[in-house]
């Protein structure tokens, strides 16, 4: 069946193949790319790159490459909005979001998907690896490259309207597939960090927005250590940055264990104290009915980490308990816990809690 597609073509290699296969199987495909930014030049560019106007003329040259029309739509607004907003506020309440996660959710399966159905298209196509069957989502077969991570928040009614044509091939035949095909940005390196962060200091980039907030750093036992000039320049398990007026007492490195935002305070304490056994997560995302009692299957706690045994508990319909066969480190409020069946994704829910001592 030929369907009206709507191809979101970032400028990399990586969507503009997805385009090319998507056009390839029949379907009537239309490029467009996001300009994120009402200031694109202040974006990352180059190796770095993603939404800069660099990268919008790569996407049109790609597009003309492939053959298909090929459009420029301004969702700058919506990005400011609903992307770095929330980025900035989820620091300020001691949380430690992933803008990439919440601009596949609000950006690419909301404000797109939801403009690209108002004008009539079916389908909305993307250069994700990960594999989508129309009731399943997967795994990509490139492990390196899987991003079901960050696509497991979207909904199945809007996965039901999604393509993602690179799911069961590496990326190394992608780039041989671009060139065969005769796209010029075969060779373009991925995009990486945080593309409205331009010269990739986080600290200093909310430091602007949410100005000095000095507060102390305790230890667990609430002596103070040292001082911070701002809470939300820390995230749970930073090791390097303390700036602590002494070692600790054994030697070994300290570890952010905990930020307060209440009480502007970091605490800091041994690796060890970062072991979590249970997570507790809201807002569950179910790719199917929700589990009716407790589920043996893994959970992943942050984009390409590693994944772990668990059992997940359906506390209520906005609540999910996670038990960890084996502690995790490092787990932060504001991540998404997804949860999987071996390569199929079962589910995902955001960080609310991590219990450090086993139940």
């Amino acid at each position: 069946m030929t369907l009206r597609v709507l191809a979101a073509m970032s400028g990399g290699v990586d969507s503009a193949v997805a385009a090319a296969r998507a056009a390839e199987m029949g379907h009537d495909v239309t490029g467009v790319h996001m300009a994120l930014s009402s200031d694109p030049q202040s974006y990352r560019t180059g190796a770095r790159g993603c939404c800069t106007l660099e990268d919008s003329r790569d996407a049109r040259r790609a597009a003309d490459a492939i053959g298909i029309p090929f459009y420029v739509w301004d969702l700058a607004e919506r990005f400011q909005n609903d992307v770095i907003e929330d980025f900035v506020s989820e620091y300020a309440a001691g949380r430690t979001p992933n803008p990439c996660l919440r601009c596949n959710e609000k950006i690419k399966f909301q404000a797109l998907l939801d403009r690209a159905v108002a004008l009539g298209f079916d389908a909305v196509c993307t250069g994700h690896y990960a594999q989508w069957d129309g009731t399943t989502l997967r795994r990509a077969v490139d492990g390196g490259k899987d991003q079901s991570y960050v696509l497991a928040v979207c909904t199945p009614e809007q996965l039901s309207r999604a393509i993602f044509p690179l799911g069961d091939t590496t990326k190394a035949d992608i780039r041989a597939e671009a060139e065969r095909r005769g796209i010029q940005i075969a060779k373009k390196p991925d995009s990486h960090d945080i593309c409205f962060i331009a010269d990739g200091d986080t600290k200093s980039f909310l430091a602007d927005r949410l100005g000095a907030a000095p507060g102390p750093i305790v230890d667990v036992d609430g002596e103070q250590l040292g001082e911070h000039e701002g809470a939300y320049a820390y995230t749970i398990g930073q090791r390097k940055g303390l700036r602590l007026g002494r070692p600790a007492p054994d030697g070994k490195p300290r570890y952010v264990l905990d930020i307060s935002p209440v009480t502007n305070t970091v605490t800091v304490g041994p690796r060890e104290a970062l072991d979590v056994h249970e997570i507790v997560a809201e807002r569950p995302v179910w790719l199917g009915e929700a589990p009716a009692g407790p589920v043996g299957c893994q959970v992943q706690l942050r984009a390409h980490g590693e994944v772990h045994d668990c059992t997940v508990q359906v506390d209520d319909e906005d609540s999910v308990r996670i038990r960890l066969d084996r502690p995790a480190r490092g787990v932060a409020a504001g991540q998404a816990a997804v949860l999987y069946v071996g390569d199929r994704v079962l589910g995902s829910a955001t960080i609310s809690e991590a219990a450090r001592v086993p139940a």
